[in-house]
């Protein structure tokens, strides 16, 4: 769609989804202006299916022709485009490391805990001893820094940060009991102007409605 002669990348995406959240907050950093288009994952749209089929969250179509449909893709095309403080290139391999953990490990135990009823085989206990794992070697890290590698929020805070913010939601008591300098990096995001500015609600998308234009920044 255009504004002003202008084709801005067009941004699928569902408020609540972690995959989403991430990406958004990366584009409201960039300051990337984008289309959004604001879908239900119980009523995707044909046109989602249509450049991915997938049909996941989120998704970004650049140009009509180039489409991302993976989350840390389209967070380091965004950083390609902008990166003011750096956030990608700090301790890089450790970055991704931390990040690869989340994805592909701490993810698979997260679900579990959080929907332990669909996954008999254990029990809630069982899963979260699991999760914690992966969360005291992050409390650790936070020993000394205001967040995972630094004083300054990187590119890992933020790529992680909407799992552990789900993982926290399921026993709030419990998650700021046991690691206390998590649940403080945790609420210090949750607060920030970058997440409050990705978290607005918007209508669902319709093919009726007119383009919605959004670099998330309120300032």
């Amino acid at each position: 769609m255009k504004d002003k002669n202008h084709t801005y990348p067009v941004l699928y995406t569902f408020r609540r989804c972690p995959y989403a959240i991430r990406t958004r907050m990366t584009l409201s950093y960039s300051k990337i202006k984008v289309e959004l288009k604001e879908i239900l994952l119980n009523n995707r749209p044909f046109e989602l299916y249509a450049i991915s089929p997938k049909g996941t969250v989120p998704v970004l179509c650049i140009n009509n022709i180039s489409v991302i449909d993976e989350s840390l893709d389209i967070m380091k095309w965004a950083l390609k485009q902008n990166d003011p403080n750096s956030w990608i290139s700090y301790n890089n391999k450790i970055q991704f490391d931390i990040i690869a953990e989340n994805d592909n490990e701490f993810k698979y135990w997260l679900d579990r805990y959080k929907y332990f009823d669909r996954f008999p085989k254990n029990n809630r206990d069982y899963y979260r001893a699991k999760c914690s794992e992966y969360l005291t070697k992050l409390n650790k890290l936070l020993e000394y820094n205001q967040y995972l590698l630094t004083n300054k929020l990187l590119f890992v805070d933020v790529a992680i940060f909407p799992f552990i913010r789900q993982c926290a939601n399921v026993d709030k008591y419990w998650f700021k009991d046991t690691y206390a300098k998590l649940a403080n990096w945790l609420n210090n995001i949750i607060e920030s102007k970058l997440f409050v500015s990705v978290m607005d609600k918007y209508i669902e998308y319709n093919s009726e409605q007119k383009p919605l234009i959004t670099n998330f920044n309120k300032s």
